[in-house]
């Protein structure tokens, strides 16, 4: 299960690295991408990133002083579309209150 702020570095790196491909992606342009809400340092960066490694939602290439080549991996993006497919099931209304309009 991913927190709030995985969540958010993971929706930012699956629009910078569409496609599956590896993107060289800087650490300052993820931050800046962050809300102010949930803004991490390089470091709280870096062990966010080190984590989404290790649960096969991204690859890491090489990081170099704040740069980083990277992809999201299936799981990732499947994680993502998951959590948007429950939004919009949420979003219905239920099933009964449909058949229940109908008469």
């Amino acid at each position: 299960m991913l927190d709030i702020k995985s969540k958010l570095v993971l929706k930012i790196l699956q629009k910078e690295c569409s496609g599956g491909a590896y993107k060289i992606v800087e650490a300052k342009d993820i931050i800046s991408c962050m809300p102010s809400k949930f803004r991490v340092d390089s470091d709280g960066l870096d062990n966010i990133l080190i984590y989404l490694e290790r649960q096969e939602y991204i690859s890491i290439k090489y990081d170099d002083d704040g740069v980083y080549c990277l992809c999201v991996l299936p799981f990732g993006n499947e994680v993502l579309e998951n959590e948007n497919n429950q939004k919009k099931e949420r979003n219905l209304p239920p099933f009964w209150l449909l058949i229940l309009s109908i008469f």
